[in-house]
């Protein structure tokens, strides 16, 4: 009489299963469970601030960053001032969102070039940026979020012979 193959259901089948002698030998390296990367160092400066320089399209912005009570202030403006649309101040305070540390800090930037977009994009990048050099522990955080990493997408050059960039002049049959 043919046997019929055992079926698993669940992964405590699996181990039952695998667990009739599969050790491992006695010469295999160890596993690694901690963590692979090393922890950086927090970087501040003499007033106790974590300093970073953020850049989106043409806009730079340089950013400090210190414990407080959630205020922004870009330009000497406050970002309600500044930024007057929701969704440029949203923007910006998308890393306090993933680090769960809205109203923690005072951040304090100058932001130079660009427009209104660019600009929020730039404070974005060098908030992260000043975060993860003051709490390295939330480094992972902010990065699997894609907020370290710099948006080189920039304005297409004009080329000559051309309307714009791309764009050809109107073309006339007669």
């Amino acid at each position: 009489m043919a046997t019929e193959p055992e079926t698993l259901t669940d992964f405590a089948d699996l181990s039952s299963l695998a667990g009739s002698g599969a050790a491992p030998a006695p010469d295999a390296p160890p596993v690694r469970t901690g963590p692979a990367a090393p922890i950086r160092e927090q970087e501040l400066d003499k007033q106790g601030r974590a300093y970073a320089t953020g850049r989106r399209k043409d806009a730079v912005a340089r950013v400090w960053l210190k414990p407080g009570t959630g205020t922004i202030t870009i330009n000497g403006r406050d970002q309600e001032v500044y930024f007057a649309r929701p969704t440029l101040r949203l923007v910006i305070n998308q890393v306090f969102g993933v680090a769960e540390r809205e109203g923690q800090y005072d951040v304090i930037c100058t932001v130079k070039g660009g427009g209104l977009s660019g600009q929020a994009g730039a404070v974005r990048h060098g908030i992260s940026q000043a975060l993860s050099k003051y709490e390295p522990a939330l480094r992972a955080a902010v990065k699997s979020a894609g907020f370290l990493t710099r948006d080189s997408r920039v304005v297409e050059r004009k080329k000559y012979g051309r309307a714009k960039a791309r764009r050809s002049f109107q073309f006339s049959k007669r």
